[in-house]
């Protein structure tokens, strides 16, 4: 396929070579000194987004327009979904967007829904997250973090909303879940989830060694969203069992 990036940092340096040794050509790569075009977007089968926050949703927005289907790894943007999911709708778009396109955290997720929903009917146990990541992060909580606390949130009625502390752990109250984000160098990302009581404590807990998890992912995600339409997540991706 021919891929375009929009973003060309550490992410999109690592995306290009695993996009490269799965037999795909970088066409564009788009960045601060290089803004995305039209005419860019018009040459290329599918684009991966991996910038900031505060440009994702107009990128979105002229890949929608040039009918380039689009795979989103830059989080900080989800409040504004309904519109994204308007917008695809409009143009009868594709887009694929997730926290994280590793496909062991994304496994990882179904494991925290899971332990989430056993651990509703002991509510002895406090559940608690943890995350590590380089100090480049723009963002924290990071949208992995998010993405577990939410998965709790919807499998445990014992919590209500998430707070996160940056660098300490928050103060929570009844129905809280915290959430700690910590920024350390060189760090690809560490997320854990922990349940204590009185009596144990259990963790799980997936690390990144590298960033190459993420961009093999994002390239899956590529060849996988290619000549569909629709809105769609990692778990479609997974779910179709095409790895």
């Amino acid at each position: 396929m021919k891929i375009g990036l929009i973003g060309y940092g550490k992410m999109g340096k690592a995306i290009e070579a695993a996009a490269e040794e799965r037999g795909h050509q970088i066409v564009f790569k788009s960045n601060s000194a290089n803004p995305l075009t039209m005419e860019d977007l018009t040459s290329v089968d599918v684009a991966i987004e991996f910038s900031k926050p505060e440009l994702a949703l107009q990128h979105i927005q002229l890949a929608m327009e040039a009918n380039t289907p689009l795979v989103v790894g830059t989080t900080g943007w989800n409040n504004q979904l309904h519109h994204v999911e308007s917008l695809v709708d409009q143009y009868s778009g594709a887009l694929l967007y997730a926290s994280n396109f590793s496909i062991g955290v994304n496994i990882f997720f179904e494991i925290n829904n899971r332990l989430a929903a056993l651990m509703a009917d002991y509510p002895e146990y406090q559940a608690c997250i943890e995350e590590i990541h380089h100090v480049q992060k723009l963002d924290a909580p990071s949208g992995t973090a998010i993405s577990l606390a939410n998965g709790i949130l919807e499998n445990n009625e014992s919590y209500l909303s998430w707070v996160c502390g940056e660098g300490q752990t928050p103060h929570v109250n009844a129905g809280q879940l915290g959430v700690t984000a910590h920024r350390l160098p060189d760090v690809p990302g560490t997320h854990t989830v922990t349940y204590s009581s009185e009596i144990d404590t259990i963790k799980i807990s997936h690390e990144a060694h590298n960033r190459r998890g993420f961009a093999i992912g994002a390239v899956v995600a590529a060849e996988w969203i290619f000549n569909k339409q629709g809105l769609f997540t990692m778990k479609d991706v997974l779910n179709s069992k095409t790895l």
